[in-house]
């Protein structure tokens, strides 16, 4: 399964070989990796490589080696240069005229996105916002901006996050779930400063691609 969730383990070893590949711009060894960790044996080593390439944090390179995927390139400080969506030309959405083709440029990330400064995004875990397409696995794609009553947003509270709809009044905080089979989570209003809104949900990404949220009917 591509990019499965990693155990606290995993996540502590792969984190651990791409911290030393952007440090000495090498990977460890199989014996400084056992070192570090006080692995008995290098198998534990090929274990946990075995598991990051099974859930996609690595890959195998045609010299046998393994590498970070495409996407994941960007922590080891490296990115791939890509133009855009390439403009064609000109289409007529009126009365029917001569297509006109030519080189108009790109659609870039800052073009689909103006405000991209503010943006981050977090993996989603758990099926309780799936009544609105959101779904264990995607990454949902968050505003640092200002959340309205029923907006989706992203919530921390006493250390923990949430992505609930947020609504509030004098009785306090509701977060709800998009799945009847979760219960709303309240906070009462004089806990309020341990909460912080961390994000705005604008959208998110899956398998399909990129799927922007459903503006509210007013």
């Amino acid at each position: 399964m591509d990019n499965a969730h990693l155990t606290r383990k995993q996540h502590e070893f792969f984190t651990y070989i791409v911290d030393y590949k952007k440090e000495h711009e090498v990977w460890p060894t199989y014996r400084e990796i056992a070192d570090h960790f006080g692995y008995a044996s290098p198998n534990s080593v090929t274990q946990n490589i075995q598991a990051l390439l099974k859930k996609g944090y690595l890959v195998k390179r045609d010299d046998e080696e393994y590498d970070l995927p495409a996407e994941k390139k960007s922590l080891l400080g490296e990115t791939e240069e890509t133009e855009g969506i390439p403009i064609r030309g000109l289409i007529a959405a009126g009365s029917l005229q001569e297509a006109i083709e030519a080189n108009l440029g790109s659609i870039t990330m800052d073009t689909l996105f103006p405000d991209l400064d503010d943006l981050f995004a977090l993996r989603v875990t758990g099926f309780s916002m799936k009544d609105v397409g959101i779904y264990d696995g995607d990454f949902v794609l968050l505003m640092d901006t200002d959340v309205k009553n029923g907006d989706i947003g992203a919530v921390l509270y006493d250390g923990e996050t949430s992505l609930k709809k947020i609504y509030w009044d004098d009785n306090g905080l509701r977060l709800e779930p998009a799945n009847p089979e979760y219960d709303d989570i309240f906070i009462e209003p004089d806990v309020f400063e341990e909460v912080r809104i961390i994000g705005k949900y604008i959208g998110h990404v899956n398998r399909q691609g990129f799927q922007r949220a459903v503006p509210k009917v007013a």
